[in-house]
């Protein structure tokens, strides 16, 4: 793994915005991928998490989801519905930074810096496609490692100690995990510090949507909001109750956070339901 460490302006950690319970790292996406290279120089297995609208409602039932951000790297922002409500909550959140557009981006700069990937995750075939496309577009980018382990193979800690033990021969600086949400979050938590790589990142369908085994929503309806519902019109049985039953109360707390701000009461603590 590169040796390297961070400059003193990458020591100053991010600003954090409390939005609904959550703390948020309020950076740019070019901040993002600064940290994150920067982090990949580093020796210190990490994590980072790109929480959406469902990551938010399910922060709030799920206590070990909560703990699974409090210790995270870097929280960034996945979705513009949280950046158009962070807005109106009057603590705007700089900018979207999702995982489906840090995945071929952090792979650019792994490239420019001589920093190793390893993607784990995707559908059948996925993960081989996306690195030889990445390799075609960065002939400079090393690519320590692909794995396509069978789903639900965290389940069996047989199986899953296969895979993490895979992933540290790998060696790699960066690894990019597609297990989707929060599967994947669940499991960097649990796993990191045994596969010893500085930096993982969780990037849901990423891997899929680069190498084409499934396609993304165009930049207009990802720009207004309608991303949820491409995805929700080309996997209605899987999605469906995600985005219209399990997400649909955020407007409503994004409504009650504003009366209670407008009112001047204190809101419950992080973690609690109301």
């Amino acid at each position: 793994m590169a040796q390297s460490t961070f400059t003193d302006a990458e020591k100053a950690p991010p600003r954090r915005i409390e939005f609904m319970g959550l703390s948020l790292d309020n950076v740019t996406f070019d901040e993002a991928v600064d940290r994150i290279i920067a982090m990949a120089r580093e020796n210190t297995p990490r994590y980072v998490v790109t929480p959406n609208v469902d990551h938010i409602m399910q922060f709030r039932k799920d206590a070990k989801f909560r703990e699974v951000y409090r210790k995270a790297a870097l929280v960034l922002t996945d979705g513009m519905p949280v950046v158009w409500a962070s807005r109106l909550l009057g603590d705007p959140i700089k900018e979207k930074v999702s995982g489906s557009d840090l995945f071929p981006r952090v792979s650019e700069e792994a490239a420019r810096s001589g920093l190793s990937i390893c993607i784990l995750g995707g559908r059948v075939g996925a993960a081989e496609e996306c690195a030889r496309i990445l390799k075609g577009r960065h002939p400079d980018l090393k690519i320590a490692g692909t794995l396509c382990p069978r789903w639900g193979f965290h389940l069996d800690p047989e199986q899953n100690r296969e895979v993490t033990e895979a992933v540290r021969a790998a060696s790699p600086d960066i690894l990019f995990v597609a297990l989707g949400a929060p599967k994947q979050e669940f499991w960097m938590h649990d796993n990191c510090k045994e596969m010893g790589v500085p930096i993982s990142l969780g990037v849901g369908a990423a891997v899929d949507f680069v190498s084409g085994k499934a396609l993304r929503a165009p930049d207009w309806m990802q720009r207004f909001c309608l991303e949820w519902l491409y995805r929700l019109n080309n996997e209605p049985r899987r999605l469906w109750k995600r985005y219209l039953i399990d997400d649909s109360p955020f407007i409503l707390r994004v409504m009650k956070h504003l009366v209670f701000r407008g009112s001047g009461k204190k809101r419950k603590p992080s973690g609690e339901k109301s």
